[in-house]
């Protein structure tokens, strides 16, 4: 099941709200771009992205972008502003199809949206970077509703696995409250705990991959590290705030963040002019000799990024 944050309106919940990177783009200066070929298994491989492309009218976003996220991965996605991170995340999650490439679950090539059935073995939850909660349902109803809309829970079931999950990311005693009565950083952790429910009923609970855009966009420096932190918690190989292993099987981030780049994850790449043009661990990126990289790292405005 592919489930994303959701983002339309509830249904039968009740009472509810000169320079181009191809310069770059070669076996010296992608210093790391091979690292895919040193890792696991291809039966690891949870998602992958082959040579996609795409465009919004005339302006063309992604040009050719290709990678895999394998099982257990913490993984950023980092560039600057308008090169496709956000885009190839949704194209990720299916809440876009991609003009030309192709997009593989588990193995399986996936058609169309995140409706597709023959798509099975993988779910995708999606932290956006608004945390698009709906306004008019309180945080229990929003942490639980694809559970409400979607399984055959009865409601005090949900009401109480919605309070564990609001406590496995440090939550307690907010369930009843609405999403104006809660800070950025508590909104954000809201998003995070509706993200990782899911139905405790099932036979057979499928791994999940968690994609977050800008997780810790607008949140003063405290609030973010509690958010990077939790990322970590949640994951498999995490500890969540109730001291229980997480359950997330890999991530995604897409960040501008040196804090979160630092703190969260442990593989980047490196996105510029719609194209995948460095790969590697995270303790190399200051050390990369790629001047796309450095420029970024450092901050500086001389270098090939021009605004």
């Amino acid at each position: 099941m592919i489930a994303c944050a959701c983002m339309a309106p509830p249904r039968n919940l009740r009472a509810a709200d000169g320079f181009s990177a191809s310069k770059f783009n070669d076996s010296r200066n992608l210093e790391n771009l091979n690292v895919d070929q040193e890792l696991e298994v291809e039966s690891d491989v949870l998602i992958e992205c082959k040579d996609v492309y795409k465009s919004f009218g005339e302006k063309h976003i992604l040009k050719g972008v290709s990678f895999k996220i394998r099982h257990g991965e913490a993984v950023g996605i980092i560039g600057p502003s308008g090169t496709g991170k956000s885009t190839i995340l949704k194209i990720m999650a299916g809440l876009l199809t991609p003009d030309k490439g192709e997009v593989f679950i588990r193995g399986r090539r996936r058609h169309g949206l995140i409706s597709d059935d023959e798509i099975s073995g993988l779910r995708i939850g999606m932290v956006f970077q608004s945390a698009a909660l709906f306004d008019s349902l309180t945080v229990r109803e929003n942490v639980g509703f694809l559970l409400y809309e979607n399984s055959s829970m009865s409601e005090n079931q949900i009401a109480t696995l919605v309070s564990q999950t609001l406590a496995a990311v440090g939550l307690k005693g907010v369930e009843d409250r609405l999403p104006s009565e809660l800070s950025g950083g508590m909104k954000k952790r809201v998003a995070l705990a509706r993200s990782i429910i899911f139905d405790t009923t099932k036979d057979v609970i499928e791994p999940e991959v968690l994609l977050y855009d800008e997780p810790t966009a607008g949140l003063d420096p405290i609030a973010s590290t509690v958010v990077e932190d939790l990322i970590r918690s949640v994951h498999l190989k995490g500890e969540d705030a109730l001291g229980k292993p997480g359950k997330i099987a890999s991530y995604v981030v897409v960040t501008h963040q040196h804090s979160t780049i630092r703190r969260a994850v442990d593989r980047l790449l490196f996105l510029y002019e719609g194209k995948v043009v460095w790969q590697g661990m995270t303790h190399e990126f200051t050390t990369s000799s790629n001047p796309i990289v450095q420029q970024f790292a450092s901050g500086s405005l001389d270098g090939p990024i021009k605004y």
